[in-house]
């Protein structure tokens, strides 16, 4: 049900989402950063404006606590910007997706995640270290770069901070959705069965999901 705070969040989400894809056409340093005015604004922009403005707006639906709204909206912010550089440079930086980890187990220590409680934290974090596991070995017969290091960090971070439950659910929602947007472009003819498609991206909006949905 949305407030007048989450529409607030919403128009806020959006245009952090904005400025996060003219940051990831500059950071990291890349190539075509070099080109005069960068790359212009196009579908990348729509999809990180768009789930910018949802996840933000998400978080004070599902938390109600000023300090749950404050910690968790700072997550969507770093994850909005981690669908900017991946969706245009495929790439997630260190610089967001190692930090993550630490903070978010200070948080459960601390007693701060109600998602995660204390207690649970042996639980959680086995699960958070199993699953990107698994979908490294899992990825091994595709080759090199069937899913990024990046990708694996992030879900580290996203499993200590949504729990184990909400992790597997959220890698299953974006896998899902990969499936989805695979099968309209191969039928679309805008890729063909050897193109090369990131999963990063995909993850992403599935831990939003697994984060912020229902559950």
């Amino acid at each position: 049900m949305l407030t007048p705070l989450a529409i607030l969040f919403a128009v806020v989400g959006g245009a952090w989402g904005l400025v996060a894809d003219r940051i990831a056409v500059r950071w990291p340093e890349h190539d075509e950063a070099e080109l005069p005015g960068g790359r212009a604004p196009g579908w990348r922009t729509a999809v990180t404006v768009v789930v910018g403005s949802a996840g933000l707006a998400a978080v004070p639906v599902r938390f109600a606590e000023p300090l749950q709204i404050a910690i968790f909206g700072a997550y969507v912010v770093a994850l909005t910007l981690l669908l900017a550089t991946d969706l245009d440079q495929r790439l997630l930086p260190n610089e967001i997706t190692l930090p993550a980890i630490p903070i978010a187990l200070v948080l459960v220590l601390a007693g701060l995640n109600p998602m995660v409680p204390p207690g649970a934290l042996l639980v959680t974090a086995g699960i958070a270290l199993a699953v990107p596991l698994a979908l490294a070995v899992i990825a091994i017969p595709f080759g090199a770069g069937a899913i990024g290091q990046g990708d694996l960090k992030l879900l580290v971070s996203v499993g200590l901070m949504a729990g184990g439950w909400r992790l597997i659910v959220g890698v299953i929602d974006g896998c899902l959705l990969a499936g989805v947007v695979i099968v309209a472009l191969l039928l679309a003819r805008r890729i063909t069965l050897h193109s090369f498609i990131p999963y990063g991206p995909f993850l992403i909006i599935g831990a939003f999901w697994g984060l912020l949905g229902p559950g």
